[in-house]
């Protein structure tokens, strides 16, 4: 069901006697293959026509890969307040506290304005402005996903953008339903829930051209961040620069760091909450203990048959992508999870803070038996907006931060500049661009103070 990869006896990255760049060759670890660069030639058709067409263009992708008569693509206000109005009383509160503990983790990353004196009478100052209009995709596909307008809308919220879309796939609900052509009603409840009157039902790569160029019914926006399969992705990709993007997010990966005091129970049943996504969701478990790994595999076979979607966890249990990776130790095991780079990092071994504490690389970080990834997912108040296929080594999750741009105002009095304009004159001259340095001579009567 799931194969094994053994680097017991290879060098670990960093320790005497491995080879330049570390011992751990990222190539023989599992992943899964996302390949947006063959997903670009068929998204550029479908972005160039909706950047052409707009809503018409919108309407004709929604018959074709949703199969939905849309005469709109703006979801009228009225399905939103019947959405939340019909949602269950459970998922409602579930996903209040969702809500709750995700603004009070956000609200926290909001950064303050600084402001640096350099000399007398000269002061640098740091704003932190919010993105004016952000899109937010919400996936659809093989599941529904509420949390992901939880994750997306709270950090945006909490930024200070004052204009935010969402934008999701319609569903093909039963012949004659009220929510046919329609983003599922969970997730328009979940927008009404916080206050985002402005949703729309286009999925793939056309709703992130109708951010980027806008259309009749939908202004474009500066940013759109969430997650999506290859064609959002490529989409992404072919569009930052039009307009700026979170990530190019791939299928969601979970690595487990476990030694011999780890429960295989455990350790199994969150290996298949991550491959319940998808068919390309990668799962990885490190051990040093071939025990456990034998438990894990028993666990697995059992409990993948007890699952609703066993055919979608087995097939992501068995690609490429997924595997139990035997080390020689936990020393090793931090070298292979580090160049591994997980979105989703469980540790599950002894001093699981201290192992944790060690870790470089990983979108984020689950500590010991009872942070599991699920509660990330949901209700942990961390972000579930997280890099994947190994880009948690130089990128970051969707936080307060994705939503702020950084302005430097510079403020200097004639003396403070004067105190310093010769420097200035002498690394334009340097540079060879002399035109900067006449700059500051034509303040000062083309005498530059020393």
């Amino acid at each position: 069901m799931i194969s094994r990869i053994d680097l017991r006896g290879s060098v670990p990255s960093g320790a005497p006697g491995a080879p330049e760049g570390g011992g751990i060759d990222r190539d023989l670890l599992p992943r899964a293959e996302f390949d947006v660069e063959a997903a670009l030639e068929k998204v550029r058709p479908i972005c160039d026509d909706v950047r052409h067409r707009g809503t018409a263009a919108l309407i004709h992708y929604g018959k074709r890969f949703d199969g939905c008569e849309l005469e709109r693509i703006r979801v009228p206000v009225e399905a939103l307040r019947r959405a939340l109005a019909e949602l269950s009383p459970k998922v409602r509160e579930a996903l209040e506290e969702s809500v709750r503990r995700a603004r009070l983790v956000h609200r926290a990353q909001r950064r303050t304005d600084s402001e640096v004196r350099v000399v007398p009478g000269g002061t640098v100052t740091e704003r932190w402005v919010p993105v004016e209009r952000v899109g937010l995709y919400v996936p659809g596909g093989q599941a529904v996903y509420p949390s992901s307008v939880v994750m997306n809308v709270v950090p945006a919220q909490e930024a200070g953008v004052q204009s935010l879309a969402v934008s999701s796939p319609p569903q093909q609900a039963t012949e004659g339903s009220y929510w046919t052509g329609l983003p599922h009603p969970t997730i328009l409840a979940a927008c009404e829930l916080l206050g985002v009157s402005e949703v729309y039902a286009a999925g793939g790569a056309q709703a992130i051209a109708m951010f980027a160029y806008g259309t009749e019914e939908c202004r474009p926006a500066q940013l759109v961040t969430g997650p999506g399969n290859v064609y959002v992705a490529a989409a992404k990709r072919l569009l930052k620069g039009r307009i700026g993007i979170d990530a190019e997010a791939g299928p969601t990966e979970i690595a487990v760091l476990a030694d011999h005091t780890a429960d295989a129970v455990h350790v199994a049943a969150d290996l298949i909450s991550q491959a319940e996504h998808d068919t390309l969701a990668a799962a990885v478990l490190v051990t040093p203990s071939e025990a456990l790994a034998e438990a894990v595999e028993a666990e697995l076979k059992t409990q993948v048959a007890a699952t609703r979607h066993q055919e979608r966890i087995t097939e992501a249990l068995a690609g490429r992508q997924s595997g139990i990776v035997l080390v020689d130790d936990l020393e090793q095991g931090l070298a292979v999870v580090d160049a591994y780079a997980a979105e989703h990092l469980e540790i599950q071994t002894e001093d699981a803070a201290a192992v944790a504490a060690r870790v470089r690389n990983a979108g984020a970080v689950f500590v010991g038996a009872f942070a599991p990834v699920s509660l990330g997912d949901y209700c942990a108040g961390s972000n579930h907006v997280l890099p994947t296929g190994g880009c948690a080594c130089h990128s970051s999750g969707l936080s307060v931060q994705s939503f702020l741009r950084g302005i430097h105002v510079v403020d200097y009095s004639r003396d403070a500049l004067a105190e310093v304009a010769h420097h200035v004159v002498a690394l334009a001259e340097a540079e060879d661009l002399p035109a900067h340095g006449a700059a500051l001579k034509a303040r000062f009567d083309w005498k530059v103070p020393r």
